[in-house]
């Protein structure tokens, strides 16, 4: 199995980090969050991944191909300018780093990387900002129990400030960030047949819009409801936040040992 990861977008909405790197390459808790999804993937088997480099591209390409030289301790002799790698510690993942242009819209970036996955009997398919404790294995058993081309996941998200419980003018209570308005919307995490990609224009096109919408008038598409932890991080509000879960010591989302 494969999990394909967007990681070429500009970013704008996070542009404190994102003027200086790649969004996916933001670190919560020292690891870029491009490697915390990879984690949660692994955690349930999955060690081949493509990711779709865009927007400061070759930075992706420069964190995986010096993987050994950020996890290892290293030795350098100066007088023979020898290196050695010591304690080495790496993850077993297949990579593959596919440029997919960088004006191209999510749809178009998918479609550039059929190659890489067209003999799939289905593939993985998340963006490269946002951190779940999504239970792949069970999304898995869901999808292939439809039957159909797509499964999308959704989720239900916090409302963004706290509530009051009232009752009349009287405030009974104060609830911290409930649910927002009982909502499902679009956590992000796919699971694709690779025909899906027929339904793609070509670089123009935005996978949310069109493409899933034809799929779902096809009867092809079906919701898997992830009730547990979901948070993107569009802001720099919100990276502050996953930094402080992490630092806590019980992160959500950490699924892996």
């Amino acid at each position: 199995m494969k999990a394909v990861i967007l990681a070429g977008g500009f970013g704008t909405r996070i542009s404190e980090e994102s003027a200086l790197r790649p969004k996916p390459l933001v670190e919560i808790g020292g690891k870029p969050i491009l490697w915390h999804i990879m984690k949660t993937y692994a955690a349930h088997g999955v060690n081949e991944f493509v990711i779709c480099c865009g927007y400061k591209g070759y930075m992706i390409k420069d964190y995986f191909l010096n993987y050994y030289l950020h996890q290892s301790d290293i030795t350098v002799d100066l007088k023979t300018n020898e290196t050695h790698l010591q304690r080495l510690v790496a993850e077993p993942w297949k990579v593959t780093l596919a440029d997919t242009g960088e004006n191209s819209m999510t749809g178009g970036r998918m479609k550039r990387i059929y190659d890489y996955v067209k003999d799939e009997e289905f593939f993985f398919f998340t963006y490269g900002d946002g951190v779940a404790d999504i239970d792949v294995s069970a999304q898995v058993a869901h999808h292939k129990a439809h039957g159909k081309l797509a499964t999308i996941t959704a989720v239900q998200p916090l409302g963004r400030y706290g509530a009051l419980d009232l009752d009349g003018d009287k405030v009974r209570d104060f609830i911290e960030k409930p649910r927002g308005d009982g909502g499902w919307i679009n956590g992000g995490f796919f699971v694709l047949s690779p025909k899906v990609i027929d339904y793609i224009e070509g670089d123009e096109t935005s996978w949310e819009e069109d493409p899933l919408t034809r799929i779902a008038h096809d009867n092809q598409l079906n919701a898997y409801f992830h009730k547990g932890f979901w948070q993107p991080m569009d802001t720099l509000r919100d990276k502050n936040h996953l930094e402080d879960l992490w630092n806590s010591g019980a992160a959500p989302w950490k699924v892996w040992e």
